[in-house]
């Protein structure tokens, strides 16, 4: 991450699932002070505001929830992040998961054209592998990673302009999987760390591993944080809460180690929902990790208050 320049984008985006709230992720993230603790640590930043949707002629679906609305979002976004990716480091502030849909297509895009291969870094609960096919619950925010891959079932969406091999994808913090997801990844190559293997083995060496073979392709990582990552009795502020997620420490541990590997180009931070927060306690926690994203150290952190 030798580039000083980053680029905040606002997602209000709330068409993913049916719960609402995700559409304030944004400009909580901009109350929490996310624009000056980068620019503490001495980058330009540049915030283009919130950007909404392209416009779709594509028919509501009697299952799939808000279909039209996150195909206009993938399109749109896709388009950001192509845009965006060659002027620096962008930050896209959501707005609930399927926003990646189009953040990681366009940044695997760019990848293409700066001809190196992309990496995705999924911190999540879950895998988000459905497909419009799979979803039991017609929720879109569980397909991201499904639809970025190339897998079949989104007709309706714009094409994949070059999909992620799913052996260039990696999952910490696992702990809620369904049983199509998991039947499906346990036939491809993605790297899969669940809460039990940390429990076991730690946080690091799954994180090391996979940011070895980004290095030995000479990649570059987009890094998708979703806010259930942590455990949500430090992050009460989602509607997908799974207990036994990760510790503010080790959260922190794994920004640090992203930082120092130099390979991260892109980031998400997603399903903030700010209806749901504690004091902004969890908004706050998740500037305090992208600032360790971009280089703060456990030593700068200031002292929180709740």
């Amino acid at each position: 991450m030798d580039n000083k320049h980053v680029i905040l984008v606002g997602i209000p985006m709330d068409a993913g699932k049916r719960r609402q709230g995700c559409r304030m992720g944004p400009d909580a993230y901009r109350v929490a002070g996310l624009d000056q603790a980068l620019a503490d640590l001495e980058y330009q930043v540049s915030d283009l505001g919130n950007i909404g949707p392209d416009d779709t002629d594509t028919p509501a679906h009697t299952h799939l929830f808000a279909l039209p609305e996150v195909i206009g979002w993938t399109s749109a976004l896709s388009r950001t992040a192509q845009d965006t990716a060659p002027q620096g480091l962008p930050i896209f502030m959501g707005g609930d998961h399927a926003l990646s849909m189009g953040t990681v297509a366009g940044m695997a895009a760019h990848a293409e054209q700066i001809g190196r291969p992309l990496f995705v870094l999924w911190l999540d609960a879950h895998s988000d592998f459905h497909t419009p096919d799979s979803t039991g619950s017609g929720n879109l925010h569980g397909t991201p990673v499904a639809y970025f891959t190339g897998q079949t079932g989104f007709d309706a969406f714009p094409p994949v302009p070059a999909p992620v091999p799913t052996d260039r994808v990696g999952m910490i913090g696992l702990r809620s999987v369904d049983p199509a997801e998991r039947a499906r990844l346990e036939q491809d190559d993605a790297m899969l760390a669940d809460m039990r293997s940390i429990d076991e083995h730690g946080i690091k060496a799954p994180l090391m591993a996979f940011l070895d073979r980004v290095r030995a392709a000479n990649g570059i990582l987009h890094v998708s944080l979703d806010v259930d990552f942590l455990d949500p009795s430090i992050a009460p502020a989602v509607g997908t809460t799974v207990p036994g997620g990760a510790t503010e420490r080790e959260a922190h541990l794994v920004m640090e180690l992203l930082h120092e590997s130099g390979l991260v180009c892109s980031l998400d931070l997603v399903e903030l929902n700010p209806f749901l927060d504690e004091r902004g306690r969890t908004a706050k926690l998740m500037v305090d990790l992208a600032a360790s994203l971009l280089g703060r150290r456990i030593f700068d952190r200031p002292t929180r208050s709740f």
